[in-house]
């Protein structure tokens, strides 16, 4: 059975930090640990940090003054939430009723065994090779 993803609404709450309906667990554990897991955490992150950013351009003043606090906060937001992503990634995942630390082992086993696969792959290519 495919993983069930949540419709627009529910992936908005989801973003904001709320948490979702059991039937969604199998899709929230892709979502921290698939290879974009960074990715899809950069996304939430725009959606709490865009509204923000819309309603600082609206503020009065100049223009070239309210592009740079823009700028400014956009960047200092973006810092801190990649800055502790895999920690705001473990604490989504243990909202959501699984051990702590299950994130960081899959995406450490998945790493593993692509390590492994390049390693298999070089040494395949480059151990029957004659030195010159």
């Amino acid at each position: 059975m495919p993983r069930k993803r949540p419709d627009a609404i529910r992936w908005l709450w989801y973003s904001l930090g709320g948490r979702l309906p059991e039937r969604y667990h199998d899709w929230i554990l892709h979502d921290a640990t698939a290879g974009s897991w960074r990715w899809r955490h950069v996304a939430r992150s725009t959606v709490m940090i865009g509204p923000l950013c819309a309603v600082w351009l609206l503020l009065p003043g100049p223009l070239p003054l309210r592009l740079a606090i823009v700028l400014m906060a956009a960047l200092v937001a973006y810092f801190y939430s990649t800055a502790y992503m895999e920690e705001s990634i473990e604490h989504r995942l243990a909202k959501h009723g699984f051990e702590p630390g299950t994130g960081r082992r899959i995406r450490a086993e998945a790493t593993a065994i692509a390590e492994a696969e390049v390693t298999e792959r070089y040494l395949a290519r480059y151990r029957d090779q004659p030195e010159s």
